[in-house]
């Protein structure tokens, strides 16, 4: 039975844009001390090529797809393909400027920290009113109020204003209402990733749980472990559009392969968008051969470089560069963490820097392989940041027989391929 029916949707926003005149932003007037922010906006109409102009920007266009109950769906795509604009438009938050959407049952949404909570209000005041929010009686919430309050691991904060809860509890109590007040339909972006890594990992079972309990889940994300272990189908979107709808492997793998994704290298030239904080900060991914060119692709025999560049601010801070290497299925094949002892517990100047980890040939498998990129402090434990899905390359396994496949040319699955060191003698026996 289809549950959710989506026709020809579309969702169109009126962008404006500034003329060649730079005009003074709020931080501006009251760093220069000017008192009153009409200032802000006198000079839009008088000074010449200062005139505002709006264009057409479709974040979503003749988007259409059915869902059918039980299913859970995956929803990926690289930023601003359209992931969260759809998820909003099915949870009723915005109005879809074209098409129409037609769902069948409650749907609870969980699409970022804070949404459907009242900060003024306690936790326990939130459960009673995000249930009522579902469509759920009192009774109903009150039914499945301990299993909530136990899950969120939340009871010591149980009585305290929500607007005095971290991120992660306000994350954990708004996962534990959504998934447990029993929608039909379950709609989650990636807010999980606000959590550590335990609850994580209770959340995906949880999610994956009320899949076979036969509700229907739509699920966001970007790591594609996630995507293929929780999702049977999954929606590519690309500039607003469906790229691909079918089997997640499939589709996951098209979105690997297809340039769509993540690419070889990677430039962060507005150090405010820039991954990082007042710290350190990434200012370039790449991956490169042993003579430094970036490429795509690299030959299984060969070495192959994953090599950042970033700028330190602060002196005095031992900084870890670490890679996490992922397969085309979003399998973590291994993580490698710079332990160069030039650089070991050693703080490092405020300056520019480049780190570079060499993967020697005949390690790897061949395929697309991720990388997810962080700078942290081990001690105590900082993550100053992790840009996932930075950078992505392919390996490819030629067919000239010195490599581990040998002369053999079918399928070798797995995700590393060594050329280990065999020794055969003739037992005397």
């Amino acid at each position: 039975m289809t549950i959710i029916n989506v026709e020809n949707l579309g969702k169109k926003y009126v962008i404006g844009h500034q003329g060649r005149e730079k005009y003074n932003t709020l931080r501006d007037t009251i760093s220069s001390g000017f008192k009153k922010v009409g200032s802000l906006f006198s000079r839009q109409n008088t000074e010449p090529n200062g005139e505002q102009t709006f264009e057409d920007f479709w974040a979503l266009n003749d988007v259409s797809f059915d869902v059918g109950e039980g299913d859970s769906i995956g929803i990926i795509g690289r930023n601003g393909a359209g992931k969260s604009t759809l998820l909003k438009i099915l949870s009723r938050i915005t109005e879809p400027t074209t098409g129409k959407i037609t769902i069948k049952g409650r749907v609870a949404s969980l699409l970022e920290v804070g949404t459907g909570f009242h900060p003024e209000l306690t936790g326990r005041e939130n459960i009673f009113l995000n249930g009522v929010i579902l469509g759920m009686s009192r009774t109903e919430v009150k039914k499945k109020f301990d299993e909530i309050v136990d899950y969120s691991e939340i009871e010591k904060f149980l009585d305290t204003p929500v607007k005095r809860y971290s991120s992660g509890m306000y994350v954990r109590l708004a996962f534990a209402v959504a998934a447990h007040l029993e929608p039909e339909i379950l709609i989650v972006d990636e807010v999980l990733a606000v959590g550590d890594a335990s609850f994580q990992k209770k959340c995906l079972g949880k999610m994956e749980n009320v899949g076979k309990e036969g509700r229907t889940v739509l699920f966001v994300s970007h790591q594609m472990s996630s995507i293929t272990r929780l999702c049977k189908k999954v929606i590519l979107l690309d500039g607003g559009k469906i790229f691909k709808y079918g089997p997640a492997d499939q589709v996951v793998k098209c979105y690997l392969n297809s340039g769509i994704g993540t690419s070889a290298r990677r430039k962060w030239d507005d150090p405010a968008k820039a991954p990082g904080n007042e710290i350190v900060k990434l200012r370039e991914a790449r991956v490169i051969l042993e003579d430094g060119s970036v490429t795509e692709s690299a030959d299984i025999r060969k070495s192959v470089g994953v090599e950042i560049e970033y700028e330190v601010f602060k002196d005095g801070q031992t900084l870890v560069p670490n890679f996490h290497f992922y397969n085309e299925e979003g399998i973590c094949v291994f993580i490698s963490i710079d332990q160069n002892t030039e650089w070991r517990h050693k703080a490092r100047p405020i300056g520019k820097y480049i780190s570079t980890a060499w993967i020697p040939g005949n390690f790897l498998a061949e395929g697309t392989f991720i990388v997810g990129i962080a700078i942290s402090t081990l001690n105590p434990v900082i993550i100053h940041f992790y840009e996932r899905d930075a950078v992505a390359f392919q390996i490819i396994d030629s067919l000239e027989g010195n490599s581990a496949r040998g002369d053999y040319a079918g399928p070798m699955p797995g995700v590393v391929r060594p050329l280990l060191n065999w020794k055969t003698r003739l037992s005397e026996n």
